[in-house]
Protein backbone atom coordinates (compact mmCIF):
# COMPACT_ATOMS: atom_id res chain seq x y z
CA UNK A 1 0.00 0.00 0.00
CA UNK A 2 1.23 3.46 -0.88
CA UNK A 3 -0.27 6.81 0.16
CA UNK A 4 1.15 10.06 -1.15
CA UNK A 5 -0.10 13.53 -0.35
CA UNK A 6 0.36 15.88 -3.30
CA UNK A 7 0.18 19.30 -1.68
CA UNK A 8 -0.20 22.59 -3.55
CA UNK A 9 0.91 25.44 -1.32
CA UNK A 10 -0.64 28.33 -3.23
CA UNK A 11 -4.09 26.76 -2.75
CA UNK A 12 -3.26 25.13 0.59
CA UNK A 13 -4.80 22.02 -0.98
CA UNK A 14 -3.98 18.34 -0.58
CA UNK A 15 -4.73 15.74 -3.24
CA UNK A 16 -4.00 12.09 -2.56
CA UNK A 17 -2.53 9.19 -4.56
CA UNK A 18 -3.36 5.78 -3.09
CA UNK A 19 -2.04 2.57 -4.63
CA UNK A 20 -2.47 -1.10 -3.76
CA UNK A 21 -1.55 -4.11 -5.86
CA UNK A 22 -1.50 -2.18 -9.13
CA UNK A 23 -4.73 -0.24 -8.56
CA UNK A 24 -4.88 3.47 -7.84
CA UNK A 25 -7.38 5.89 -6.33
CA UNK A 26 -6.98 9.65 -6.58
CA UNK A 27 -8.74 11.80 -3.99
CA UNK A 28 -9.60 15.44 -4.78
CA UNK A 29 -7.29 15.90 -7.81
CA UNK A 30 -6.13 19.28 -9.04
CA UNK A 31 -7.26 20.68 -12.40
CA UNK A 32 -4.08 19.60 -14.22
CA UNK A 33 -4.32 15.81 -14.12
CA UNK A 34 -1.50 14.52 -16.28
CA UNK A 35 0.72 14.33 -13.20
CA UNK A 36 -1.49 11.56 -11.76
CA UNK A 37 -1.57 9.64 -15.03
CA UNK A 38 2.21 9.85 -15.34
CA UNK A 39 2.71 8.69 -11.77
CA UNK A 40 0.42 5.70 -12.20
CA UNK A 41 2.13 4.76 -15.48
CA UNK A 42 5.54 4.96 -13.83
CA UNK A 43 4.32 2.58 -11.14
CA UNK A 44 2.79 0.29 -13.79
CA UNK A 45 -0.57 0.80 -12.10
CA UNK A 46 -4.09 1.73 -13.26
CA UNK A 47 -6.26 4.53 -11.88
CA UNK A 48 -9.51 2.82 -10.89
CA UNK A 49 -11.35 5.42 -8.80
CA UNK A 50 -11.48 9.19 -8.39
CA UNK A 51 -12.98 10.00 -5.00
CA UNK A 52 -14.38 13.48 -4.43
CA UNK A 53 -14.91 14.45 -0.79
CA UNK A 54 -17.41 17.15 -1.85
CA UNK A 55 -18.10 19.76 -4.49
CA UNK A 56 -15.07 21.92 -3.82
CA UNK A 57 -15.73 25.65 -3.73
CA UNK A 58 -12.18 27.00 -3.61
CA UNK A 59 -10.75 25.26 -6.67
CA UNK A 60 -11.81 23.40 -9.80
CA UNK A 61 -11.16 19.71 -9.32
CA UNK A 62 -9.64 17.60 -12.09
CA UNK A 63 -12.05 14.71 -11.68
CA UNK A 64 -13.87 15.16 -15.00
CA UNK A 65 -10.69 15.36 -17.10
CA UNK A 66 -9.03 12.51 -15.22
CA UNK A 67 -12.02 10.22 -15.71
CA UNK A 68 -12.00 10.92 -19.46
CA UNK A 69 -8.29 10.16 -19.71
CA UNK A 70 -8.29 6.97 -17.66
CA UNK A 71 -11.79 5.52 -17.64
CA UNK A 72 -11.74 5.70 -13.85
CA UNK A 73 -15.02 5.96 -11.95
CA UNK A 74 -15.82 9.25 -10.23
CA UNK A 75 -17.26 8.60 -6.77
CA UNK A 76 -19.21 11.16 -4.73
CA UNK A 77 -20.99 10.74 -1.43
CA UNK A 78 -24.75 10.46 -0.90
CA UNK A 79 -26.93 13.20 -2.32
CA UNK A 80 -24.53 14.50 -4.96
CA UNK A 81 -26.02 15.41 -8.34
CA UNK A 82 -23.81 15.91 -11.39
CA UNK A 83 -24.23 16.71 -15.10
CA UNK A 84 -21.71 13.99 -16.03
CA UNK A 85 -21.37 10.31 -15.28
CA UNK A 86 -20.50 9.64 -11.64
CA UNK A 87 -21.20 6.95 -9.08
CA UNK A 88 -23.14 8.26 -6.08
CA UNK A 89 -22.17 6.08 -3.14
CA UNK A 90 -24.32 5.05 -0.20
CA UNK A 91 -23.30 5.75 3.37
CA UNK A 92 -20.90 3.02 4.59
CA UNK A 93 -20.48 1.60 1.08
CA UNK A 94 -17.08 0.03 0.48
CA UNK A 95 -14.80 0.00 -2.58
CA UNK A 96 -12.01 -2.53 -3.13
CA UNK A 97 -8.68 -1.15 -4.28
CA UNK A 98 -6.12 -3.89 -4.70
CA UNK A 99 -5.71 -5.38 -1.23
CA UNK A 100 -7.27 -2.51 0.67
CA UNK A 101 -10.77 -1.08 1.11
CA UNK A 102 -12.03 2.48 1.00
CA UNK A 103 -15.26 3.03 2.90
CA UNK A 104 -17.56 6.02 2.43
CA UNK A 105 -18.63 7.81 5.60
CA UNK A 106 -21.28 10.39 4.81
CA UNK A 107 -20.36 13.46 6.87
CA UNK A 108 -22.64 16.35 5.84
CA UNK A 109 -22.21 19.80 7.33
CA UNK A 110 -19.62 21.61 5.27
CA UNK A 111 -21.84 20.70 2.32
CA UNK A 112 -24.69 18.22 2.10
CA UNK A 113 -22.79 15.61 0.06
CA UNK A 114 -19.54 15.95 2.05
CA UNK A 115 -18.04 12.56 2.78
CA UNK A 116 -14.99 11.23 4.59
CA UNK A 117 -13.19 8.26 3.08
CA UNK A 118 -11.94 5.65 5.55
CA UNK A 119 -9.00 3.55 4.34
CA UNK A 120 -8.95 0.01 5.73
CA UNK A 121 -5.59 -1.71 5.23
CA UNK A 122 -4.70 -5.22 4.10
CA UNK A 123 -5.18 -6.58 7.62
CA UNK A 124 -8.63 -5.07 8.00
CA UNK A 125 -7.46 -2.27 10.31
CA UNK A 126 -8.75 1.30 10.05
CA UNK A 127 -5.62 3.09 8.84
CA UNK A 128 -6.55 6.63 7.75
CA UNK A 129 -9.33 9.04 6.92
CA UNK A 130 -9.38 11.44 4.00
CA UNK A 131 -11.58 14.03 5.63
CA UNK A 132 -12.02 16.62 2.90
CA UNK A 133 -13.39 19.82 4.43
CA UNK A 134 -15.20 18.03 7.26
CA UNK A 135 -12.21 17.85 9.61
CA UNK A 136 -9.02 19.87 9.33
CA UNK A 137 -6.07 19.87 11.67
CA UNK A 138 -7.04 22.44 14.27
CA UNK A 139 -10.42 23.27 12.77
CA UNK A 140 -13.48 22.02 10.88
CA UNK A 141 -15.04 23.10 7.61
CA UNK A 142 -17.14 26.23 7.42
CA UNK A 143 -20.86 25.37 7.34
CA UNK A 144 -22.12 28.37 5.39
CA UNK A 145 -21.49 27.37 1.77
CA UNK A 146 -24.57 25.26 1.05
CA UNK A 147 -27.24 27.55 2.43
CA UNK A 148 -30.64 27.21 0.72
CA UNK A 149 -34.05 28.73 1.29
CA UNK A 150 -34.94 25.93 3.68
CA UNK A 151 -31.44 25.35 5.10
CA UNK A 152 -29.47 27.78 7.25
CA UNK A 153 -25.82 27.83 8.27
CA UNK A 154 -27.03 26.88 11.74
CA UNK A 155 -28.69 23.80 10.24
CA UNK A 156 -25.48 22.82 8.46
CA UNK A 157 -23.42 23.42 11.59
CA UNK A 158 -25.75 21.09 13.47
CA UNK A 159 -25.25 18.42 10.81
CA UNK A 160 -21.48 18.87 11.08
CA UNK A 161 -21.67 18.40 14.86
CA UNK A 162 -23.34 15.02 14.43
CA UNK A 163 -21.08 13.99 11.53
CA UNK A 164 -17.98 14.53 13.64
CA UNK A 165 -19.35 12.81 16.72
CA UNK A 166 -21.18 9.94 15.04
CA UNK A 167 -18.77 9.09 12.23
CA UNK A 168 -15.27 10.39 12.98
CA UNK A 169 -14.70 10.69 16.73
CA UNK A 170 -15.59 7.01 17.43
CA UNK A 171 -12.60 5.96 15.28
CA UNK A 172 -9.38 4.93 17.04
CA UNK A 173 -6.88 7.56 18.12
CA UNK A 174 -4.12 6.18 15.86
CA UNK A 175 -6.12 6.72 12.66
CA UNK A 176 -4.20 9.12 10.41
CA UNK A 177 -6.00 12.29 9.31
CA UNK A 178 -5.43 13.52 5.75
CA UNK A 179 -7.43 16.76 5.27
CA UNK A 180 -8.13 18.60 2.03
CA UNK A 181 -6.58 21.86 3.23
CA UNK A 182 -4.04 23.44 5.55
CA UNK A 183 -3.27 26.94 6.76
CA UNK A 184 -4.12 29.62 4.22
CA UNK A 185 -7.38 28.13 3.00
CA UNK A 186 -10.57 30.16 3.33
CA UNK A 187 -12.53 26.93 3.99
CA UNK A 188 -11.85 27.20 7.73
CA UNK A 189 -10.90 29.79 10.34
CA UNK A 190 -7.85 28.42 12.15
CA UNK A 191 -6.22 25.66 10.13
CA UNK A 192 -2.89 24.23 11.21
CA UNK A 193 0.27 24.59 9.14
CA UNK A 194 0.65 20.82 9.44
CA UNK A 195 -0.98 18.83 6.65
CA UNK A 196 -1.05 15.33 8.21
CA UNK A 197 -1.98 14.37 11.76
CA UNK A 198 -3.58 11.67 13.88
CA UNK A 199 -7.12 11.61 15.18
CA UNK A 200 -6.18 11.24 18.85
CA UNK A 201 -4.26 14.50 18.80
CA UNK A 202 -7.22 16.26 17.17
CA UNK A 203 -9.53 14.95 19.88
CA UNK A 204 -7.25 16.58 22.43
CA UNK A 205 -6.46 19.88 20.68
CA UNK A 206 -9.17 20.72 18.13
CA UNK A 207 -11.73 23.02 19.75
CA UNK A 208 -14.55 21.51 17.68
CA UNK A 209 -13.92 17.97 18.98
CA UNK A 210 -14.22 18.66 22.71
CA UNK A 211 -15.92 15.65 24.27
CA UNK A 212 -18.13 17.75 26.56
CA UNK A 213 -19.21 20.20 23.87
CA UNK A 214 -22.95 20.60 23.40
CA UNK A 215 -24.49 21.03 19.98
CA UNK A 216 -25.46 24.60 20.83
CA UNK A 217 -21.89 25.43 21.88
CA UNK A 218 -20.52 23.84 18.72
CA UNK A 219 -22.83 25.80 16.43
CA UNK A 220 -21.97 29.07 18.15
CA UNK A 221 -18.20 28.53 18.12
CA UNK A 222 -17.99 27.19 14.57
CA UNK A 223 -19.98 30.11 13.17
CA UNK A 224 -18.25 32.78 15.22
CA UNK A 225 -15.95 34.99 13.18
CA UNK A 226 -16.51 33.38 9.78
CA UNK A 227 -15.95 36.04 7.10
CA UNK A 228 -18.16 36.06 4.00
CA UNK A 229 -17.02 33.45 1.46
CA UNK A 230 -15.05 34.72 -1.54
CA UNK A 231 -17.27 35.42 -4.54
CA UNK A 232 -15.75 32.69 -6.69
CA UNK A 233 -16.60 29.85 -4.29
CA UNK A 234 -20.13 29.24 -5.56
CA UNK A 235 -18.95 29.49 -9.17
CA UNK A 236 -16.20 26.89 -8.69
CA UNK A 237 -18.63 24.56 -6.95
CA UNK A 238 -20.98 24.84 -9.93
CA UNK A 239 -18.14 24.01 -12.35
CA UNK A 240 -17.35 20.94 -10.27
CA UNK A 241 -20.99 19.87 -10.49
CA UNK A 242 -21.54 20.67 -14.16
CA UNK A 243 -18.16 20.03 -15.79
CA UNK A 244 -15.76 22.30 -17.67
CA UNK A 245 -13.51 22.56 -20.72
CA UNK A 246 -10.52 20.20 -20.75
CA UNK A 247 -7.46 21.71 -19.08
CA UNK A 248 -5.30 21.08 -22.14
CA UNK A 249 -7.71 23.17 -24.24
CA UNK A 250 -7.57 26.02 -21.73
CA UNK A 251 -3.79 25.88 -21.67
CA UNK A 252 -3.52 25.82 -25.45
CA UNK A 253 -5.74 28.89 -25.76
CA UNK A 254 -4.00 30.87 -23.04
CA UNK A 255 -0.32 29.97 -23.47
CA UNK A 256 0.11 32.03 -26.66
CA UNK A 257 2.82 34.70 -27.13
CA UNK A 258 1.42 37.94 -28.53
CA UNK A 259 3.26 40.75 -30.27
CA UNK A 260 2.55 44.21 -28.87
CA UNK A 261 0.12 45.12 -31.67
CA UNK A 262 -1.82 41.86 -31.19
CA UNK A 263 -1.80 42.35 -27.43
CA UNK A 264 -3.22 45.88 -27.73
CA UNK A 265 -5.83 44.86 -30.30
CA UNK A 266 -7.17 42.09 -28.08
CA UNK A 267 -7.15 44.37 -25.04
CA UNK A 268 -9.22 46.93 -26.91
CA UNK A 269 -11.61 44.72 -28.89
CA UNK A 270 -12.17 41.94 -26.34
CA UNK A 271 -12.31 44.26 -23.31
CA UNK A 272 -9.58 42.10 -21.87
CA UNK A 273 -8.13 42.73 -18.42
CA UNK A 274 -4.35 43.09 -18.45
CA UNK A 275 -3.10 41.09 -15.47
CA UNK A 276 0.49 41.74 -14.40
CA UNK A 277 1.88 38.90 -12.27
CA UNK A 278 5.46 40.09 -11.84
CA UNK A 279 6.92 40.87 -8.37
CA UNK A 280 5.42 44.00 -6.84
CA UNK A 281 8.64 46.03 -6.93
CA UNK A 282 8.75 45.58 -10.71
CA UNK A 283 5.12 46.68 -11.06
CA UNK A 284 5.77 49.75 -8.88
CA UNK A 285 8.62 50.97 -11.09
CA UNK A 286 6.81 50.43 -14.38
CA UNK A 287 3.68 48.80 -15.79
CA UNK A 288 1.19 49.01 -18.64
CA UNK A 289 -1.42 51.71 -17.91
CA UNK A 290 -4.66 50.34 -16.39
CA UNK A 291 -3.16 46.90 -15.79
CA UNK A 292 -3.96 45.07 -12.54
CA UNK A 293 -1.26 43.59 -10.34
CA UNK A 294 -1.65 40.20 -8.62
CA UNK A 295 1.81 38.69 -8.22
CA UNK A 296 2.22 35.01 -8.98
CA UNK A 297 4.63 34.59 -6.08
CA UNK A 298 1.89 35.23 -3.51
CA UNK A 299 -1.52 33.66 -2.86
CA UNK A 300 -2.21 34.25 -6.53
CA UNK A 301 -5.21 32.08 -7.39
CA UNK A 302 -7.28 32.90 -4.28
CA UNK A 303 -6.75 36.64 -4.80
CA UNK A 304 -7.70 36.37 -8.47
CA UNK A 305 -10.84 34.54 -7.38
CA UNK A 306 -11.69 37.14 -4.77
CA UNK A 307 -11.05 40.19 -6.94
CA UNK A 308 -12.04 39.38 -10.54
CA UNK A 309 -15.82 38.92 -10.43
CA UNK A 310 -16.39 37.22 -13.78
CA UNK A 311 -14.86 33.78 -14.42
CA UNK A 312 -15.34 34.41 -18.15
CA UNK A 313 -13.41 37.69 -18.07
CA UNK A 314 -10.95 37.78 -21.02
CA UNK A 315 -7.44 38.06 -19.56
CA UNK A 316 -4.10 39.07 -21.06
CA UNK A 317 -0.95 38.35 -19.11
CA UNK A 318 2.26 40.19 -18.35
CA UNK A 319 4.52 37.64 -16.70
CA UNK A 320 8.12 37.08 -15.70
CA UNK A 321 10.00 35.15 -18.37
CA UNK A 322 9.29 31.43 -18.14
CA UNK A 323 6.16 31.84 -15.97
CA UNK A 324 3.61 32.01 -18.78
CA UNK A 325 2.40 28.39 -18.66
CA UNK A 326 2.37 28.35 -14.87
CA UNK A 327 0.23 31.48 -14.77
CA UNK A 328 -2.38 30.08 -17.17
CA UNK A 329 -2.41 26.85 -15.15
CA UNK A 330 -2.91 28.59 -11.84
CA UNK A 331 -5.71 30.73 -13.23
CA UNK A 332 -7.48 27.60 -14.45
CA UNK A 333 -7.33 26.06 -10.97
CA UNK A 334 -9.93 28.56 -9.83
CA UNK A 335 -11.97 28.55 -13.04
CA UNK A 336 -10.51 31.48 -14.98
CA UNK A 337 -10.33 29.74 -18.34
CA UNK A 338 -10.48 32.71 -20.69
CA UNK A 339 -6.82 33.70 -20.85
CA UNK A 340 -6.14 34.86 -24.42
CA UNK A 341 -2.35 35.04 -24.40
CA UNK A 342 0.65 36.80 -22.90
CA UNK A 343 2.87 39.71 -23.93
CA UNK A 344 5.80 38.31 -25.87
CA UNK A 345 9.03 39.54 -24.33
CA UNK A 346 7.21 40.69 -21.21
CA UNK A 347 7.08 44.23 -19.91
CA UNK A 348 10.60 44.95 -21.17
CA UNK A 349 9.40 44.61 -24.75
CA UNK A 350 6.57 47.05 -24.04
CA UNK A 351 8.96 49.54 -22.47
CA UNK A 352 11.49 49.21 -25.31
CA UNK A 353 8.77 49.93 -27.87
CA UNK A 354 8.24 53.43 -26.51
CA UNK A 355 4.68 52.73 -25.42
CA UNK A 356 3.22 54.63 -22.47
CA UNK A 357 4.40 53.35 -19.11
CA UNK A 358 2.81 54.04 -15.74
CA UNK A 359 4.41 53.92 -12.29
CA UNK A 360 3.03 53.65 -8.77
CA UNK A 361 4.06 56.25 -6.21
CA UNK A 362 5.72 54.41 -3.36
CA UNK A 363 7.57 55.39 -0.19
CA UNK A 364 9.43 53.52 2.53
CA UNK A 365 7.98 53.03 5.99
CA UNK A 366 10.55 55.48 7.35
CA UNK A 367 9.55 58.13 4.82
CA UNK A 368 5.91 57.61 5.70
CA UNK A 369 6.60 57.97 9.43
CA UNK A 370 8.41 61.28 8.93
CA UNK A 371 5.58 62.50 6.72
CA UNK A 372 2.92 61.47 9.24
CA UNK A 373 4.63 63.51 11.97
CA UNK A 374 4.12 66.80 10.15
CA UNK A 375 0.76 66.36 8.43
CA UNK A 376 -2.52 64.50 8.66
CA UNK A 377 -2.74 61.71 6.09
CA UNK A 378 -5.53 59.57 4.69
CA UNK A 379 -4.46 55.97 5.27
CA UNK A 380 -6.04 52.82 3.89
CA UNK A 381 -5.14 49.63 5.75
CA UNK A 382 -6.09 46.87 3.30
CA UNK A 383 -5.47 43.99 5.69
CA UNK A 384 -8.32 41.79 6.86
CA UNK A 385 -10.45 43.21 9.65
CA UNK A 386 -9.03 40.76 12.21
CA UNK A 387 -5.49 41.82 11.38
CA UNK A 388 -6.43 45.47 11.67
CA UNK A 389 -8.21 45.05 15.00
CA UNK A 390 -5.28 43.29 16.63
CA UNK A 391 -2.89 46.19 15.96
CA UNK A 392 -3.01 49.18 13.67
CA UNK A 393 -1.64 52.67 13.11
CA UNK A 394 -3.07 54.89 15.84
CA UNK A 395 -3.20 57.95 13.63
CA UNK A 396 -6.00 60.23 12.55
CA UNK A 397 -7.23 59.31 9.09
CA UNK A 398 -6.70 55.53 9.31
CA UNK A 399 -9.44 53.46 7.67
CA UNK A 400 -9.63 49.70 7.41
CA UNK A 401 -10.37 48.95 3.75
CA UNK A 402 -9.96 45.16 3.39
CA UNK A 403 -8.72 44.11 -0.01
CA UNK A 404 -11.23 41.24 -0.07
CA UNK A 405 -14.11 43.71 -0.39
CA UNK A 406 -12.50 46.46 -2.43
CA UNK A 407 -14.91 46.05 -5.36
CA UNK A 408 -17.88 46.59 -3.03
CA UNK A 409 -16.44 49.57 -1.18
CA UNK A 410 -15.02 51.88 -3.85
CA UNK A 411 -17.89 54.30 -3.22
CA UNK A 412 -16.68 54.92 0.34
CA UNK A 413 -13.47 56.71 -0.67
CA UNK A 414 -12.92 60.04 -2.40
CA UNK A 415 -11.11 60.39 -5.74
CA UNK A 416 -10.04 63.93 -4.82
CA UNK A 417 -8.09 62.79 -1.76
CA UNK A 418 -4.59 61.33 -1.56
CA UNK A 419 -4.45 57.91 0.14
CA UNK A 420 -1.43 56.15 1.63
CA UNK A 421 -1.98 52.39 1.38
CA UNK A 422 -0.45 49.58 3.42
CA UNK A 423 -1.01 45.89 4.10
CA UNK A 424 1.07 43.48 6.19
CA UNK A 425 4.09 43.01 3.94
CA UNK A 426 3.64 45.01 0.74
CA UNK A 427 1.90 42.52 -1.58
CA UNK A 428 -1.77 43.33 -1.01
CA UNK A 429 -1.24 47.10 -0.94
CA UNK A 430 0.10 47.02 -4.51
CA UNK A 431 -2.88 44.91 -5.61
CA UNK A 432 -5.23 47.43 -4.02
CA UNK A 433 -3.42 50.41 -5.53
CA UNK A 434 -3.49 48.87 -9.00
CA UNK A 435 -7.25 48.25 -8.79
CA UNK A 436 -7.94 51.73 -7.47
CA UNK A 437 -5.75 53.32 -10.12
CA UNK A 438 -7.52 51.41 -12.89
CA UNK A 439 -10.83 52.73 -11.49
CA UNK A 440 -9.74 56.36 -11.65
CA UNK A 441 -8.13 56.91 -8.24
CA UNK A 442 -4.83 58.56 -9.11
CA UNK A 443 -3.70 60.10 -5.80
CA UNK A 444 -2.25 56.96 -4.27
CA UNK A 445 0.95 56.26 -2.36
CA UNK A 446 2.06 52.71 -1.56
CA UNK A 447 3.92 52.08 1.72
CA UNK A 448 6.69 49.59 0.96
CA UNK A 449 7.02 46.60 3.27
CA UNK A 450 3.66 47.29 4.87
CA UNK A 451 2.86 46.97 8.55
CA UNK A 452 5.89 44.83 9.32
CA UNK A 453 8.19 47.66 8.27
CA UNK A 454 6.02 50.32 9.89
CA UNK A 455 6.34 48.59 13.27
CA UNK A 456 10.11 49.09 13.10
CA UNK A 457 9.85 52.88 12.72
CA UNK A 458 8.34 53.81 16.07
CA UNK A 459 5.18 55.20 14.51
CA UNK A 460 2.31 55.36 16.99
CA UNK A 461 0.28 52.13 17.15
CA UNK A 462 -2.62 50.74 19.11
CA UNK A 463 -2.30 47.30 20.69
CA UNK A 464 -6.05 46.78 20.65
CA UNK A 465 -8.89 49.13 19.96
CA UNK A 466 -12.20 48.26 18.31
CA UNK A 467 -12.01 50.51 15.25
CA UNK A 468 -14.72 51.06 12.70
CA UNK A 469 -14.22 48.56 9.91
CA UNK A 470 -15.78 48.33 6.47
CA UNK A 471 -17.47 44.97 6.22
Amino acid sequence: MKIEQIYTGCLAQGAYYIESNGEVAIIDPLRETQQYVDKANKENAKIKYIFETHFHADFVSGHVDLAKKTGATIVFGPGAETDYSAYIAKDNESFKLGNITIKVLHTPGHTLESSTFLLIDEKGKNHAIFSGDTLFLGDVGRPDLAIKSDLTKEDLAGMLYHSLRDKIMPLADDVIVYPAHGAGSACGKNLSKETVGVLGEQKQTNYALRADMTKEEFVKEVLDGIPPPPQYFAKNAMMNKSGYDPFEMVLKKGNIPLEIDEFEAIANHESALVLDVRPEHEFITGHIPNSIFIGIHGAFAPWVGALIPDLKQPILLVTPKGKEKETVTRLSRVGYDNTLGYLKGGFESWKASGKDVDVLDSITAEEFTHKAKVQNLNILDVRKSGEHQSMYLNLKGVENFPLDFINDNLHTIDKTKTYHIHCAGGYRSVIAASILKARGFFNLVNIEGGFEELKKTGVQMSDFVCPSTIK
